[in-house]
């Protein structure tokens, strides 16, 4: 028998979640004008290049869930880190702590940047 998984864990936690792909964010920003877009980046990426409407709650800090589990159980959330994986795991801690209206960006800014270009985002402090 084979200890092999056909299924990585990172896409099975993924699959779990409501993924936004790059494609499909303008239209939901558009139809969720209140939707809460929450950087999860640590303090110097998000100095770096963020979107202009984000709101900085790092994945990593000590205070995360303390700042998140603060926020309307009943609001929308759109999260988006680099690549989706630090989002993932900020949208599964949502997800489960009854927020259910969570929403991962796919690809992270490295996709949104890659497929969109960087024009709609702000670069330095």
């Amino acid at each position: 028998m084979s200890n092999e998984c056909n299924v990585r864990r990172w896409d099975l936690l993924k699959s779990q979640l409501q993924n936004l792909k790059i494609g499909e964010v303008e239209q939901f920003l558009q139809s969720h004008p209140d939707a809460l877009l929450i950087d999860c980046r640590q303090s110097h990426e998000f100095n770096m290049v963020r979107f202009p409407q984000a709101i900085h709650l790092d994945y990593l800090a000590y205070e995360f869930w303390e700042k998140i589990s603060a926020l309307p159980k009943d609001g929308v959330y759109l999260l988006y880190c680099n690549t989706c994986r630090r989002s993932t795991r900020a949208c599964t801690l949502m997800k489960n702590g009854g927020f259910p209206h969570v929403y991962n960006l796919d690809g992270g800014l490295k996709a949104w940047i890659e497929e969109k270009g960087d024009s709609a985002l702000v670069r330095g402090v």
